[in-house]
């Protein structure tokens, strides 16, 4: 199958695309280091065949000398090689973390797509998978055949061997991951729910207390942390009996293949030499297979992690650049607006029209559960389903473009959330505080007073405020937004 042009990748893909030459350097470097790893069989070799026959110092010197070299130049490659991923992972992490941040943040305003996932996370994962020895061991992998095949040269019977313990390794690695992989995803399931729920009623303990539901919640607590407790120590025995087997394999391999050659040794099929060389390599065929089947559990998270986060920016595009508002007369028109929402059988809003000029005022009145909430959200270009149209001075309103969102327009939830930080910041909206334009807009809630009472003024930390605060006051704290 012919690659996709590079213009119609993913945006993901585009951005591993560009780190090419990178992951080539990489790959050449590794090809360096594998042929370097040969030096200590060889090494071994120029000893029995020339040191010990010619009895010279001056040879063995040589030949140690050289093979020192060899040691550093494969030292200098390993260290360019995991520098050069490092710089790659972090660079690759930059490029694509203000867009992960944006589109997540654009799929917690979406129900439809609302998920507990953490695109963060999984960004982390990839930068990690990049830089750590998943990456390694897929470059080193093919080296692997190139071993076995000169065990082969050195005897067929050491080179079947070698082929029936990477058969081994294989199989052991496959049973290992299809046993544990499932238990470990309903562990951190079982984890997240357990945490989540604790979080979720400590957030309202003075309700909780209040009603007196703290031994209903902490015996609802108790049967998710049991049933958590029971699934983890189900995984942790299954892992140590497949660390048990994992290891019984390998130090049987590393045996037989002694065995083997000791025996061909002393049929006389084998020199002494070539037997301690054919374990070298047989260790140096099986070490690459072992760190791909170690790090399998990275490609399969990588995987996943992808696929997640590809999904996740191509459902949300980056914003289109915003163009010139017309701030002189920011009429509000709503054209054939209706607002279909995923489980509901009708629609919340449905052929709505109405204008509103600049400088009236407008009230909005309607029973629980009308749309007058909703009515707001689409007007901040925040909901999805959303057809017909929404302008605000000439300009329409799209979902994801925040040309009159923040700064321009004023909202105030029924259910206010205050960020970690001053104050002063939450007036400012997290951005440059700017101690006029604060103390004026406390000033037109009727808080400027109120927070100059607090121990720090304007310098309190939320966290330190919020006791201090009445649910009222944290609210004209949303409204006096700068």
């Amino acid at each position: 199958m012919t690659p996709a042009p590079l213009s119609h990748r993913s945006e993901l893909m585009r951005t591993l695309g560009a780190f090419r030459r990178t992951l080539g350097a990489v790959a050449a470097l590794s090809f360096l280091i594998n042929l370097l790893l040969l030096a200590p069989t060889l090494y071994m070799l120029q000893v029995f065949d020339r040191v010990l026959q010619s009895r010279s110092e001056l040879t063995l010197l040589a030949v140690s000398l050289i093979t020192l070299v060899l040691f550093v130049a494969m030292g200098i490659a390993e260290w360019l090689r995991s520098r050069w991923l490092v710089e790659a992972g972090l660079k690759f992490d930059q490029q694509l973390s203000s867009r992960v941040f944006n589109a997540s943040f654009q799929a917690e305003l979406d129900p439809a797509r609302h998920t507990t996932r953490r695109p963060l996370r999984d960004l982390m994962d990839l930068r990690q998978f990049l830089t750590a020895g998943g990456i390694f061991a897929a470059l080193d992998a093919p080296w692997a055949p190139i071993y076995i095949a000169v065990t082969f040269f050195l005897h067929p019977l050491l080179g079947w061997l070698a082929l029936v313990f990477v058969a081994v390794q294989v199989v052991v690695a496959w049973w290992n991951n299809a046993r544990v992989s499932d238990t470990a995803e309903a562990v951190g399931a079982a984890a997240n729910e357990s945490t989540h729920y604790v979080h979720a009623k400590l957030r309202n303990a003075e309700t909780v207390q209040a009603m007196g539901m703290v031994d209903k919640l902490e015996h609802h607590w108790a049967r998710r942390h049991l049933a958590w407790l029971n699934l983890n120590a189900h995984a942790q025995a299954r892992g140590t009996r497949m660390a048990a087997w994992s290891k019984f394999v390998r130090y049987s391999q590393q045996s037989l293949s002694l065995a083997a050659g000791a025996l061909l040794v002393i049929d006389g099929q084998l020199s002494p030499r070539a037997m301690i060389a054919a374990n070298l390599l047989l260790a140096r065929a099986l070490a690459p297979v072992d760190q791909l089947v170690s790090a399998w559990p990275q490609f399969v998270s990588a995987r996943s992690a992808f696929l997640r986060l590809d999904g996740l920016l191509n459902a949300f595009p980056a914003p289109r650049p915003s163009k010139p508002q017309n701030a002189a007369r920011p009429d509000v028109i709503f054209r054939q607006v209706g607002l279909a929402v995923p489980g509901r059988p009708q629609s919340i809003l449905q052929s709505l029209n109405f204008e509103v000029e600049a400088g009236t005022v407008v009230g909005v009145l309607g029973p629980t559960g009308a749309g007058k909430s909703s009515l707001a959200r689409v007007l901040l270009g925040l909901c999805t389903g959303v057809s017909g149209e929404v302008s605000i001075g000439g300009q329409r309103i799209v979902r994801g473009d925040h040309a009159y969102g923040g700064m321009q327009l004023g909202y105030l939830p029924q259910d206010l959330a205050l960020f970690d930080g001053t104050i002063a910041e939450n007036i400012a909206r997290m951005g440059r505080v700017d101690a006029t334009m604060v103390i004026a807009a406390a000033r037109s809630t009727g808080l400027h007073e109120m927070i100059l009472r607090l121990p720090k003024g304007y310098d309190t930390p939320m966290g330190e405020a919020e006791t201090l605060l009445s649910a009222g006051q944290r609210q004209r704290i949303g409204l006096g937004n700068v």
